[in-house]
Order: C-alpha cells, then structure tokens, then sequence
C-alpha cells in the first residue's frame, strides 16, 4: 500500500506537476482551434486528425484561416513549415540532454515537442531529470489535452460562430507568461527575456511576420551566451589569485 502511495506521489511531482500549466492553456485553445476549424471548412474529423498527427498549435490555426481562405495546399504547407522552423532551434538545444537516448525515444520526443513543452523540459533537463519515459510520458499527456480540447471545439463547432466573447485566445500568452517566469532565476534572464521579446516586435512592425520569433530567439539566445561568458570569465579572474613577486 505504501509503495503504491509513494509511486502515485512520484508520478505527480514528476509528470503531472510540470504538464499541468500546459494541460491548461491547452484544452481551451485547442477547443478555439476545434471551432475555428469546423467553421473554417475543415470536417470534423480531419480537425481532430491534424491535432494528431500535426500537432502544433500556432501552424494549425494559421493552417483554418489559410482553408477559410481557400488558398492551394501547397501554399499552405510551405508557409507552416517556415513558421514551425523554430522546432529545430528548440531540438537542437535539448539535444544534448539526451545523448544516452535510443534514436526512436528521441524521434517521439521531438515529435510531441512543442513551446510549452520545450519551456517545461528546458527546466527539467538543467536539474538532472533527463530520462526518456517520464519526458515522453508529459509530452504525451500534453498532446492528450491539445487533441481533448481540438474534440470538444469540432463538435461544438457549429454552436459556436466567434470565440473572441469567450477570450479564449488570452488561455496560450498567459500559459507563455506562465512558462516564462518559471524560468526566470536571475538578470541575465530577465535581460535576455525582455531583449527577445522587443526584438520579436520590431520585428513584426516591420513586416517580418514568419521569421521574427526564430531571429528574436537567436539574437536573444546569444545575448545569452555572451553575457554568461563574460560573467564566467569575470568569476575566473577574481577567484584567480594574483601572483607576487619578490625582488
């Protein structure tokens, strides 16, 4: 009985705690994606099939407002393949956490990666908890809550004409927001932090609206790395001890 306690307890420090604030913005703005899909054109089943097997947030609701439009397919693929580039990004970085992986944990892995989840396994992986079957399992759960919320939105689809009343599009930056402060341990951060999402902006103002979040987040990404650079090296030359010379 106490093993099964203790295991219960260690499943919900271990997955359920850090999928929970995800689980949260993600059922309520899939069920936006559902509505806005069915009321797009899409059927209800080829909505609930892309938040399987698509499976990313921002793509799949540019992707309904491409298909109200009646725009080609093709054009609609090459243009959520440049928005979800930063996913390489995103991989790339979490890589080496995962060195001791088989290559098909690694390929589910990366599939289920999205924002929220990379944020959540950023924290996880730089305190240690770096094995596969947790991280796969919270991933999972994640995209569970995403496909749950996309079915209750295509079968109320055709009940629901606008969801801006319900403000359900504040569910996804308030999650970001959320995220983002979980991670926030010192300056550098905040710096890095506000640095990034300024440039994003200026970025959007100026009429570059597919690339701003992947050059925001390298431009800020490597304001990052130089600041922790120079904060090591002034470490080094002050716990160095200066030499004395005698005459």
């Amino acid at each position: 009985m106490e093993t099964t306690q203790i295991k219960s307890k260690s499943f919900v420090k271990r997955i359920l705690t850090p999928a929970l604030p995800v689980m949260m913005g993600y059922i309520p703005v899939g069920f936006a994606y559902g509505v806005l899909g069915v009321n797009g054109g899409l059927s209800t089943l080829n909505t609930i099939l892309m938040s399987l097997i698509v499976f990313a947030g921002s793509a799949q609701l540019m992707a309904t407002g491409f298909f109200a439009q009646g725009l080609n397919p093709f054009s609609i693929i090459i243009t959520t393949f440049i928005v979800n580039l930063r996913h390489m990004l995103m991989s790339a970085s979490l890589s080496t956490h995962m060195k001791n992986w088989r290559k098909i944990e690694v390929a589910g892995f990366c599939y289920e990666l999205t924002d929220e989840t990379f944020a959540v396994h950023s924290l996880r992986f730089n305190d240690g908890h770096t094995a596969a079957l947790p991280s796969m399992t919270i991933n999972i759960i994640c995209q569970l809550s995403w496909v749950i919320g996309s079915i209750l939105g295509a079968l109320a689809g055709n009940l629901i004409s606008d969801v801006r009343p319900f403000a359900l599009d504040y569910a996804l930056p308030a999650m970001f927001i959320a995220l983002l402060l979980l991670q926030v341990h010192n300056r550098k951060h905040v710096i890095v932090a506000i640095t990034g999402a300024l440039i994003s902006i200026l970025l959007w103002k100026f009429g570059i609206t597919q690339w701003n979040v992947i050059l925001a987040t390298v431009i800020g990404a490597s304001l990052g790395a130089i600041l922790e650079t120079s904060n090591k090296k002034t470490k080094s030359m002050e716990s160095t001890p200066m030499e004395v010379t005698h005459e």
